[in-house]
Parts: C-alpha cells; structure tokens; sequence
C-alpha cells in the first residue's frame, strides 16, 4: 500500500502524508465479527490514569481477529482486504468452505480469491499457517505464538516480520524485528508471510489535530516545568537537563535504560538481547 501526498492548500496539509488505500475491497467490516468495546483511556480497573496522554479520538468498532488460527485443515478464500482503526495492519477477512468466516491479519502479497489453510503439513505459501517444526529454515512468518495455542503474539505490526534460523530439540530459534534472537517452543504456530502495509511506519501526521483523532491529547516537555513537577525543570531559560543523564518524571533514567528483569522467567529463553 502507497502513501499519498497532499496537494498544500493549509498548514495542516503541508508535508502531511495519508495511505492511498489501493488494497482495500470493501469500507464497511463484517457485521458477525465486530463488536463494540470500551477503551480504558489509559486508566486501570480504578478508573485512575496510569498511562498519560491518552484519551478522546474517534469512535472504533472492534473487529475480531482470529489470532489462533485453529480452524484446521479447512481451506478458506480471501474475500475481502479492509481497514482496521485498532492498528496499523489491514485485515483480511476469510470465508471458510464450512460457511464460517473470521478475520486474519493480511499478509503481504496476500490477494483477492487467493486460498489460504492452517495445517500440521501446509505448504509454505502466504498466509498459510503451521507448527514451527514444519517449516524449513530461513522462513518469514509473523503472528508467532509464544506457547502453544495461546495465539500469536510476535509480529502482528505492519511490516513486522520474524525469520525463522534454527531448530533444535524442543526449541526453535527466532530472530525477532527488534534484533533480538529467542527460543520458542517448536509446537508454536506462526503465519507464513510478511504483515502487509509496509508503509505505515512512514506516515507524517501533518498537524495536532490528527494526533487528537487517533485518542493521543498533548504532551509537555519535563525541560519547561517547574522543578516540583518534573526533575528536568526549572532554572532560568532554556536550561540542560542538569543530570547525568534524562529521568522520567518520578525520577527513574529514561531514554534507553534496560527496565526488563533480570529474574523473568523466560530471560534463560534470550540468546542476544535486542538493540
């Protein structure tokens, strides 16, 4: 999917970029598979903000996404390429030989009419699904479990994709978007293919108002507050930060320091942490 550019008529419009939306089919989803669903707006179970800046933006219908793929050895056809407002991927929706229908993310190179199967001994072709064991080495895939029938989890974001490099015993050997190489169980699933909207990542927003639509609201920089409010505030004009180095605004390092731990469960799991 391209990237269209706007012809400048307002300062909104100047260097902003949108997706051309040559791929999708159809506007409106599948009525069975969405639902409606309350956005937490960056509050927990007790309505208390613990994530800043979120909030607004526009109404969404969620679209149920079949991340299991656990529909085996049945063949499905692609019938239709859609917009999804919950992420940066587009969806693709399926219709069963069965007559049941669900929604997958859409790989690249996926198109209309196409034949897709999820299978112990599927081919490899895109948007075929299938135990890691079974693939050969070298393979892109994306939507990969982390254990066995929990769904996929890793490389669901436009674009994303993980290679397969090695299988050994039990385990097999992942090379992930961040760089990062890990083990996964072999009796994991994944997804053959590249996430499709490549693009997505390459979009300029343009203005304010664009970021309040997508349910972002204003941030302010800790360097244009008082001292009480942030640690980079204070002094007298366009002070440094002051520190060794940049804190957030409770006081712990930001801006690159390592904050998984040490003591996870799965840290035996990393052989080369990610960049």
């Amino acid at each position: 999917m391209g990237i269209r550019f706007y012809q400048v008529s307002t300062p909104g419009t100047r260097n902003r970029s949108v997706l051309d939306f040559k791929e999708i089919s159809t506007a409106r989803p599948e009525k069975s598979l969405t639902r409606w669903v309350k956005r937490a707006k960056g509050r927990n179970n007790r309505g208390v903000i613990t994530c800043r800046h979120r909030g607004g933006g526009h109404k969404r219908c969620y679209r149920s996404i079949d991340f299991h793929r656990q529909k085996l050895n049945i063949t499905a056809k692609v019938a239709s390429i859609e917009y999804d407002p919950n992420r940066n991927s587009q969806i693709a929706l399926l219709h069963y030989v069965d007559g049941e229908k669900r929604y997958i993310l859409h790989p690249k190179g996926l198109r209309l009419g196409e034949t897709v199967i999820a299978s112990v001994d599927a081919p490899i072709i895109i948007g075929n699904s299938l135990p890691l064991r079974n693939m050969p080495l070298g393979t892109e895939i994306h939507n990969v479990e982390f254990q066995p029938g929990a769904g996929g989890k890793l490389a669901r974001s436009a674009g994303t994709v993980v290679q397969l490099v090695a299988k050994e015993g039990q385990y097999a050997t992942l090379r992930l978007p961040s760089g990062e190489v890990r083990l996964v169980p072999n009796k994991c699933w994944g997804t053959v293919g590249q996430v499709g909207n490549i693009d997505a990542t390459n979009l300029v927003i343009g203005k304010a108002g664009r970021k309040r639509w997508l349910g972002r609201r204003p941030e302010v920089r800790g360097s244009v507050m008082n001292p009480v409010d942030h640690p980079h505030g204070g002094g007298e004009g366009r002070a440094p930060i002051g520190r060794s180095q940049p804190y957030t605004p409770w006081g712990k390092p930001a801006l690159g320091t390592l904050t998984r731990s040490k003591k996870k469960y799965s840290q035996a799991l990393i052989l080369r942490k990610r960049k």
